[in-house]
Order: C-alpha cells, then structure tokens, then sequence
C-alpha cells in the first residue's frame, strides 16, 4: 500500500504537470494560423483575464490568449492562468505535504490513512488522551496556544475564515501580519509566509513583498557584495542593491552598523556595549568604523590600556585572560592586568578574572540549578537522584521504554530529532553538539546572536535560537547594558 501511494504522489503531479503543457500547446496551435493571433487583443485580454481581473493572476504575460507564466523563486507558477503555486503545500521543515501526499494547484492531496492542509493529521490515534495533550503544549504549557485543538499529539489551529492564517505546531503563529493591505493576498502574492514573516519572491523586496526591483538578482548581490565577499558583511539585508544594515539601536535612531556594505561595526570599539554611556573605546579614543584610534597616553583595541602602567599591554592581557581566550572571560574590563567584572555589584559574577559566572546555573525561569542542588562557579553540583546541566533530568523513571519513547517523538516520528536520546520522556540532546538544544533538540544555538565572538555576548542564555537576556541586559545579543550606572 505505500508504494503505491507513493507511485502515486510521483505520477500523479508529473501527469498534471504533462496535461497542463499539453492544453497550453494545444490552445496556442488552435489560437494561431500561420503564426498571426486569430483573437483580437480585446478577445485575447479576457481569455487570460481572472475573476477578478488581473492578466494571468499578475504573474504572466497574455500571448493569444494563452498565460506564459513567470518562473520565479520560490516556486512556479503554472495554471491556465498562472493562478497555481504549491508553495502553500511546503512544510517548516521542508517537506511538500509532510511527504504523505503530493501537491495539485497549491492544495495537497494526501495519502491513505492522513488529513490537514499538509496532510499533519492521522486519522486513527493510538495516543492516550494525556500523552497526545501534552504533545500539543507550547513552551508555555499551553495547548494549543489556545488557537487550536489536540489530535493525536498535533494541533488543529482554528481558521474560521478558512485562509489558513493561524499556523505553527503549536498554532503560535498569526499569518495575518503577512496579508498586503491593499490586495490582501498572502505577500502580496510574491512571497511565502513563515509564522508572520514574508519571504519574498526573487526580483521582490519588502516587509508584505510589494516592491519590485529594476535590476537582477546576481546584479543586486554584487552591489551589496563586501570586500572580504559577505553579502552586506553579514550585518545587513541586501534590498534592490542596497544594503539595509541591522540597527541595534532600540531607539530607532542611526546605529552602530553603517556603511555601503555594512563594513563598519563600531561595536566593537565598546568596552561593554551601552549606548546610554560615552562607551567608545572606553573614553579614550575615537571609534572610526569600526576601529579605535586612540588619544596619547592610551594603547589597546579599546583604548583601555594606559602607558603609564607598569605591565605592557600584552603582559596585562596575558593576566586578565587566565585561561580563556578573552579577557576577564568576556565578562570585565581589563585594567593594568586587574579585572574589574561586570555588571558591577553582581555577586554572581567573580573571580580573579571572572570566570566564574553563576548565571549559567539559571534556567528561563531564574530557578538555580531547577531546585535539585546548588551552583559552584557558574556550574551545577546536583543532589543525589538527578543529574543534568541544570540537575533538569531525574535518575528514576516510572515510565515504560514505549512510554518514554513516544513523549520523546517529534509530530513526524523522529525520537528527540535524530540529535539525542531519550530519558524518563525527555530529550537528552548530543553533549558533543553543544549547539543542539530545545525540547526535542530541534534547536540550533548556533543561531543565537553574537557580540565579540561570545553567544549572547555571554549576558543571556540562548533559547532555541534567540537570547533571552538576563536583567539590565537587551539588544539581539545581550550587548547593551541598561542598568545602574558603573
């Protein structure tokens, strides 16, 4: 029975895909005799007219009566009158229809035994009631997110007005923020909509993809093209040519990353990054794109080493960096071979050359080490019965192996996402990868902000690919302090 559906899945789009060809040429040798259009271009206009009068649904040209359908990225448009795209059938995790089925016109047409929009749903559950419940819950533990109900561990997201605009596994997504308001159409009709966000059609730009762009693609990626051959210097967003750089500011007001091509991070001239405070270069200096150059009296990267110290500016590094390869392990400033460890006053930060951070104890919640032991040195000493970096994971289970199991599997069968194990129904993800985190190890820390070469510029925790900064702290990487002055 599954090879047959899946012969099925590969015959079926590819007979379509045939038949459409075959009408398109069929009608253009009907329309023309001897190479002249016998339709007068009123007549031809309506053939490829839509019901709502656009020529070839906006996405083609008319010829005779007959679509000639633009072939852009990220998917084809096909139909009579351009009118079909099976981008709507791609899955979050890159599959068309979950891979249980096959795409027709944008609609998926699922195999035996399967149900939903992307065929996500199994008609017959094996899952008791509580299992498949708590399958279903948020990172908030609330199921559903209160926009959906529970199948078989899988969330059916409400969607009265039947556009399929609440999306997401957990049906936290609103893709209403991607209606264009004018046309309301999804992007504008030139993009993909992922939980909220527009992903733009090649030659498209724009937060709804309502701009179109009178240059090529390969034209526009050289334009924001850097010297060292990163698009924008990977700080930025190339649009039409032009790169649009990532502002930290919360204010809004010009930022930090500027220049034809993002090349100018001036970040990096802070000690500690705080916009509120005449950080740059730690008062000694000037930040030019990027670079300190500092006044007499002053050495360093940042400015921050007087020649009037005793030790050279090597020598003091050489002490303030122990056995990291920072100074003050990225958590302090470095003064004549002396850290001084930020934020100041905070006694989870010491050391010598504060390496020890007791943050690191903490989970989202601010609980220390979850309650089951207590922190030494930014480390957890777990109490007898439970182990984990966070002392998270009990040693005893009351759980059968098929129980565990399948608290561990993600909505399409994978046990923790092929990036760990399982314990007591809860995933232990690869040490080895210390990148691969989340409930089911279905996220990539690698993902997560940096400042100074530091995840989270080590003031935040990295949660499934965004940092979520401990008090005083903010910005994408934790970089700007907000708190009591110095």
């Amino acid at each position: 029975m599954h090879t047959e559906a899946l012969v099925q899945s590969i015959l079926v789009p590819l007979f379509l895909i045939l038949l459409t060809t075959v009408e398109d040429t069929l009608l253009q040798s009907v329309s023309q005799v001897g190479g002249v259009c016998k339709f007068s271009s009123e007549s031809s206009l309506r053939r490829c007219r839509t019901p709502d009068g656009k020529i070839c649904s906006g996405r083609g040209k008319c010829d005779c009566g007959v679509c000639i359908c633009e072939a852009t990225d990220p998917g084809k448009f096909y139909g009579p009158r351009c009118d079909c795209h099976d981008w709507v059938c791609s899955t979050y995790d890159g599959t068309t229809c979950n891979d249980r089925g096959y795409c027709d016109c944008g609609m998926c047409e699922c195999d035996e035994g399967w149900f939903g929009d992307a065929c996500q749903f199994q008609e017959e559950c094996n899952l008791p009631s509580k299992k498949s419940k708590a399958l279903c819950k948020n990172p908030e533990g609330v199921v559903c997110s209160n926009r959906g109900t529970c199948h078989c561990g899988s969330c059916m997201c409400n969607n009265k007005d039947n556009r399929g605009l609440v999306t997401g596994r957990f049906c936290e997504c609103d893709d209403s923020e991607c209606l264009d308001e004018d046309t309301g159409e999804v992007c504008g009709g030139h993009g993909q909509c992922y939980c909220g966000n527009c992903y733009c059609a090649s030659g498209w730009h724009g937060d709804k993809c309502e701009f179109q762009c009178d240059i090529s693609p390969w034209e526009s990626k050289r334009r924001c093209k850097a010297r060292d051959g990163k698009i924008c210097s990977n700080r930025g967003t190339c649009v039409c040519g032009e790169c649009n750089c990532h502002d930290l500011d919360p204010s809004g007001e010009w930022g930090d990353i500027h220049g034809d091509t993002c090349e100018c991070d001036e970040r990096t001239c802070h000690q500690t990054y705080d916009r509120y405070t005449d950080g740059y270069c730690t008062g000694h200096g000037q930040c030019n794109c990027g670079t300190c150059d500092c006044k007499e009296g002053w050495a360093g990267k940042k400015c921050e080493h007087p020649l009037s110290c005793s030790l050279s500016l090597e020598s003091s590094m050489k002490k303030c960096q122990g056995t990291s390869n920072w100074p003050c392990f990225g958590r302090g400033q470095c003064q004549c071979g002396q850290c001084a460890c930020y934020p100041p006053g905070d006694s989870r930060v010491t050391g010598k050359n504060c390496e020890c951070d007791d943050r690191q104890c903490e989970n989202i919640s601010g609980d220390i080490c979850g309650g089951y032991g207590y922190c030494s040195c930014g480390r957890c000493i777990c109490e007898d019965g439970w182990f984990g970096k966070l002392c998270q994971f009990p040693r005893s289970c009351d759980l059968s192996k098929v129980q565990s199991k399948k608290l561990c599997e993600t909505s399409d069968g994978v046990m923790c996402s092929g990036k760990g194990s399982c314990h007591c129904g809860q995933c232990i993800c690869r040490p080895q990868d210390w990148w691969v985190s989340g409930e089911y190890c279905e996220c990539d820390d690698r993902e997560c902000d940096k400042h100074d070469g530091l995840i989270c510029t080590g003031n935040g925790l990295c949660n499934c690919g965004n940092c979520e900064c401990w008090d005083g702290w903010m910005g994408n990487a934790c970089e700007i302090w907000v708190g009591a002055e110095y």
